[in-house]
C-alpha cells in the first residue's frame, strides 16, 4: 500500500519535474537572424574611416572557448580627420548558457597581460533622447594603456555587471527561450581618460546613427532599435 508520505513525495517530484520542463528553454532567440554582422557594420561613417587593424585585443585562437562562444566578430580600427583613433570590437554569440557566456573585458584583458583599473558604470548616449547603460575601465600593460567603454546585450536586456548578465540570461530562459548576446567594446589608447571617454562615446553615437534597423536591433535590442529608428 502506498503511504500518504510516499504520495506527497511523489507529488512534489512530479511538480518539480513539471516546473523544470516549463522552465526548459525550447526556442532560440537570434536578433541577428540570417544577417552577417560584418556586413551590418560600415567601414566608414560620419567622421570615421576604417584603418588597418593590428592591435586589437581579440581572443580568437582556433578551438578556444572564445572561438566557440562568439559565432561572429567584427574588429575595426577607426580614425577621424584629427587622427583620433578608436578601436572597436563587436562580438556576437548565438547561444548564451551556463557554459557559454559573453566574456566581459574585465575577464578578457587580464588574460592578455593587462591590469584592470578604474571600472565604473557610465551611460552611453545613442541619440539626444536615448542612453543605454555602459561600463568604462582602464586596462594597463607594459606596452600601452587602453581606455575602454563597452556594453552588452543578453536577449532583450542590457546588463552592466556579470551578475546582471546571469540574471538576464535566467529571466530569458524562464520564458522558454535561449538568448543570444553581443559585446560592443570601444577603446582608445592613452592616459587621458576624459578625452578617451568622449571619443568612445562619440563613435558609439555616430555608429548608431549610421547603421540600419537590423544592426540596431542586434546591438541594443528590439525596443531601443525601434525608438532609434523613430
Amino acid at each position: 500500500m502506498i503511504s500518504r508520505r510516499d504520495l506527497l513525495i511523489g507529488g512534489m517530484l512530479a511538480g518539480a519535474s513539471a516546473g523544470a520542463w516549463a522552465w526548459t528553454p525550447r526556442e532560440k532567440m537570434s536578433l541577428l537572424g540570417n544577417k552577417e554582422l560584418e556586413k551590418l557594420i560600415p567601414s566608414a561613417f560620419g567622421e570615421w574611416r576604417e584603418q588597418p587593424a593590428t592591435a586589437l585585443v581579440v581572443p580568437d585562437e582556433e578551438g578556444s572557448l572564445a572561438a566557440r562562444l562568439y559565432s561572429e566578430r567584427v574588429g575595426r580600427i577607426y580614425a577621424n580627420a584629427d587622427n583620433d583613433i578608436v578601436m572597436v570590437l563587436i562580438a556576437y554569440g548565438g547561444t548564451q548558457s551556463d557554459s557559454l557566456q559573453l566574456h566581459r573585458p574585465e575577464v578578457c584583458y587580464p588574460a592578455f597581460g593587462f591590469e584592470i583599473r578604474g571600472t565604473r558604470d557610465v551611460p552611453v548616449t545613442l541619440s539626444p533622447e536615448i542612453q543605454i547603460p555602459g561600463r568604462s575601465m582602464v586596462a594597463v600593460s607594459n606596452m600601452r594603456t587602453e581606455q575602454i567603454l563597452y556594453w552588452t546585450r543578453i536577449g532583450e536586456f542590457l546588463p552592466v555587471t556579470g551578475a546582471e548578465q546571469r540574471w538576464a540570461r535566467l529571466r530569458t530562459e524562464m520564458s522558454g527561450t535561449v538568448p543570444d548576446g553581443i559585446l560592443v567594446r570601444l577603446s582608445t589608447v592613452g592616459t587621458d581618460a576624459d578625452r578617451a571617454l568622449e571619443l568612445n562615446r562619440r563613435l558609439a553615437g555616430d555608429l548608431m546613427k549610421a547603421v540600419g534597423p537590423d544592426a540596431r536591433r542586434v546591438l541594443v535590442g528590439t525596443s531601443l532599435a525601434k525608438a532609434l529608428s523613430g
